[in-house]
């Protein structure tokens, strides 16, 4: 895997069993990758999870009923024969081809329309799902808020937030690697390379996503 892009001023660090926050805003900003996407936010910011959390600070959220109109078909959440070779359980995301797969048992997967990293962004790897947020709050990396001082220090969680509705945090060796699956409030994103590193869903299939991962899950992107 590539060395990691912060783009988080916070991070999950792994203490025995349990999960605790700690601020890394001492760290050099320098280092931080602005989340902006064509204008608009990217998705790769965000306060850290720990474990699975029923709330983000947005709690009157209703979830997701139906795709965007505008969201092609072949990026709508459907049944496949597994491409992958990998255990069941296991999420793999094809970045070349925009998909990401939940494999299933009997040769079967499923699949869902992502946004993956730009160029210069993008990466490859191995991770497991180390912490679970629902409604995630958003808090903007220094460098973006230079650049952007209008934005706010912190967003909670909600429809406009540009994680989404929900996220699923990347840890590699107990560490989080700042990089997520989450949702986003820009669904002609999927299907397109337009995010710091982060993989993207439509809260329809994030949400579905959500349920259906554990803790620990492994996470192959290719």
């Amino acid at each position: 895997m590539r060395p990691v892009r912060l783009c988080d001023p916070h991070a999950v660090v792994a203490s025995g069993d349990i999960m605790t926050l700690r601020s890394v805003r001492s760290q050099s900003f320098s280092t931080l990758a602005v989340c902006l996407a064509a204008g608009a936010l990217a998705g790769c910011g965000g306060a850290a999870g720990t474990g699975t959390s029923s709330s983000g600070g947005y709690v009157a959220a209703a979830m997701a009923t139906s795709y965007p109109d505008t969201l092609p078909v072949q990026y709508r959440r459907q049944e496949v024969t597994d491409p992958t070779g990998e255990a069941p359980g296991t999420i793999v995301i094809n970045t070349s081809d925009k998909f990401l797969y939940l494999v299933e048992p009997d040769g079967k997967a499923m699949r869902y329309g992502v946004g993956v990293g730009r160029e210069g962004f993008g990466w490859t790897g191995e991770a497991k799902v180390g912490a679970k947020q629902e409604w995630p709050d958003w808090v903007p990396p220094a460098e973006m808020l230079q650049r952007r001082p209008e934005l706010p220090l912190r967003m909670a969680g909600g429809p406009e937030n540009p994680l989404g509705a929900r996220a699923l945090y990347l840890h590699r060796d107990g560490k989080d690697t700042l990089f997520r699956i989450h949702g986003t409030n820009e669904p002609k994103t999927i299907g397109q390379a337009m995010s710091s590193g982060c993989i993207r869903m439509v809260n329809f299939d994030v949400e579905d996503l959500y349920q259906r991962v554990p803790l620990g899950a492994k996470v192959v992107v290719r």
